[in-house]
């Protein structure tokens, strides 16, 4: 790969991650456009949903700048789309601008483009290379790959605990475990994701709100709700912000029902076998409703659950530098008959984050989803 095919990419790579916080439920694109010297001439990421994607602002900025695109080359950390949406194509305006080339870092997971755009960029005698940056970014927009190939969210599990592994005293006061750069990072963590998911005890222990205060952001995640016999009062924090409420039941009451509509919320029943929410099925409609990454913070009820089902893709785990003894843990797990039972995980990320340390990990035996 040449050096400007790199550095291209990587800046368009640096102009997607500007969308972090805003596209969901859009993929987070970056585009650069670059003249037959390599110099940059357009820069554009993707806006807030319904907004212009990234190749259009980079267009605009291209045009705004005095440039003209004709023969240059468009650096597009996904394939441009090829269907008409909130907005239209991006492969047709690229083409209609002149673009010469495109170089693109994955294919557009979503069965409505899948190839398509690099289809209708070829035919119309545009050059395409694919391949440049696509593990950044593709994990950049894990939770959208995960939507449209898997048909659930991404799930991501956000547990904070002593060196010791406790989550809160016998009694469940937790705060504060971590100290405020950890608790900060989270809100950051929250921010990204379109939806949290919480537990009725949560709810009914704390009464939090759950939303994000530690940064400024466009949008507010959805708050999930997992409250089988739906106990939740309807004076709970989790009404109060400006978000989606979804809740998910096992079992149908009409009564709560109006009144939780009457609040702005969702309410989904999706029993199981043993009365339960049935959580794959939650995933599932989630997915629906177009969540790509799915944020927990749960207690070690819900949090055990949705282990034992394997549900859970990635654990976000911030650990302080304390130990507090006999308290509760991360989940309810069920015992092992040997240590060669324990499910085995690859630390995929290790930081320092003010006086605690954050890991991300994955399990070792789960192959990814995109092959």
């Amino acid at each position: 790969m040449s050096d400007i095919i790199t550095a291209a990419i990587t800046e368009a790579l640096d102009l997607a991650h500007q969308g972090l916080y805003r596209t969901s439920p859009n993929p987070r694109v970056g585009c650069v456009i670059a003249d037959a010297a390599g110099v940059v001439i357009g820069r554009g990421s993707t806006g807030p949903a319904g907004g212009a994607h990234a190749e259009i602002m980079a267009l605009r900025n291209a045009a705004a700048g005095g440039h003209s695109v004709r023969g240059a080359t468009a650096y597009v950390t996904l394939e441009p789309c090829s269907h008409h949406g909130r907005t239209g194509p991006c492969c047709d305006a690229l083409v209609a601008a002149g673009i010469a080339k495109v170089v693109a870092s994955l294919t557009d997971p979503n069965p409505l483009v899948a190839g398509q755009g690099f289809a209708r960029l070829r035919a119309a005698g545009v050059a395409v290379q694919v391949g440049p940056g696509a593990q950044a970014a593709r994990e950049l927009n894990v939770g959208f790959f995960s939507r449209m190939l898997r048909h659930r969210p991404w799930v991501r599990m956000k547990l904070a605990a002593s060196l010791d592994g406790v989550t809160a005293l016998a009694d469940g006061s937790s705060q504060w475990i971590t100290g405020p750069a950890a608790r900060a990072d989270g809100h950051a963590w929250r921010a990204r994701a379109c939806a949290l998911l919480t537990g009725i005890g949560t709810v009914l222990a704390d009464d939090p709100r759950l939303d994000v205060r530690a940064l400024h952001t466009e949008r507010q995640p959805a708050l999930v709700l997992l409250d089988s016999a739906l106990r939740v009062p309807l004076d709970a924090c989790i009404f109060a912000a400006d978000r989606a409420v979804h809740l998910y039941a096992a079992a149908e009451n009409d009564a709560k029902r109006r009144a939780l509509e009457q609040r702005g919320a969702t309410l989904a029943v999706l029993p199981d076998s043993q009365g339960r929410v049935d959580l794959a099925a939650m995933l599932h409609d989630l997915a629906r409703r177009q969540v790509n990454e799915l944020h927990v913070e749960a207690g070690q009820q819900l949090n055990g659950a949705l282990l034992r089902q394997g549900l859970v893709d990635e654990l976000l785990v911030y650990l302080a530098p304390k130990l507090i003894g006999p308290g509760l843990g991360m989940a309810q797990l069920a015992p092992l008959a040997a240590l060669s039972q324990a499910q085995a995980l690859d630390f995929h990320g290790l930081e320092r984050v003010g006086e605690d340390v954050r890991i991300l990990a994955r399990w070792r035996d789960r192959e990814p989803f995109w092959g």
